[in-house]
């Protein structure tokens, strides 16, 4: 089955998730450039010669076209996290989907800084995960987190998320290979707990 990023909305209480636009690239740069202390520490470092999409809107627009092929594969699901006036708040990504018997996908975020804490994440997470179970028929979501990340960690903490223990050196982070703890989420817990979540985060 196919499906496609194409006028994909995902509404939530106080969030718009949609896929990022070669149209957003002034203000995902802004935010990026603004925020650029707060996230690289947590993300992979840019391999050498590899062109950096927060200042070349031609790497940003292959970014973009990457993320759509992903959509018509079924490999992954990207999407910009806006706030109800159009003004682009973060990411999150289901990524690295895989079929067969494991029926997963990795669940990655970043949120503005000037928006930590206010709950968009969570509401943004509610929101992926009900499209993912709901939509994309996945039965198992993870997501991975550096221990002394509290911010990221306070969003699998909210949501309650069952915490499944810590991977030794599992992602290569800002040039080091990090410890990672890992928390997961079922379609039965999903099924369990779909009212307390959607009504907490979403309605």
């Amino acid at each position: 089955m196919t499906w496609t990023s194409t006028n994909t909305r995902l509404l939530g209480r106080r969030v718009v998730l949609r896929p990022i636009e070669t149209r957003d690239f002034e203000q995902w740069r802004e935010v990026r450039r603004h925020n650029a202390d707060w996230l690289t520490k947590w993300e992979p470092k840019r391999l050498p010669g590899q062109a950096d999409v927060i200042e070349s809107s031609e790497a940003f627009a292959a970014r973009c076209s990457a993320r759509a092929r992903e959509w018509q594969l079924g490999t992954g699901y990207g999407f910009g996290i806006f706030t109800l006036d159009g003004s682009l708040a973060g990411e999150i990504n289901l990524s690295s989907v895989q079929r067969g018997p494991f029926q997963n996908a990795y669940v990655g975020y970043w949120i503005d800084q000037r928006h930590a804490g206010s709950g968009y994440t969570p509401e943004a997470a509610v929101a992926a995960f009900r499209y993912a179970f709901e939509e994309v028929g996945l039965h198992r979501l993870q997501i991975a987190i550096i221990p002394r990340n509290g911010a990221s960690r306070r969003v699998v903490e909210k949501l309650a998320l069952r915490e499944e223990g810590v991977a030794l050196r599992y992602l290569e982070i800002n040039g080091i290979w990090e410890d990672h703890v890992r928390y997961a989420i079922t379609s039965e817990e999903w099924e369990a707990r779909r009212a307390e979540l959607v009504n907490q985060w979403i309605e």
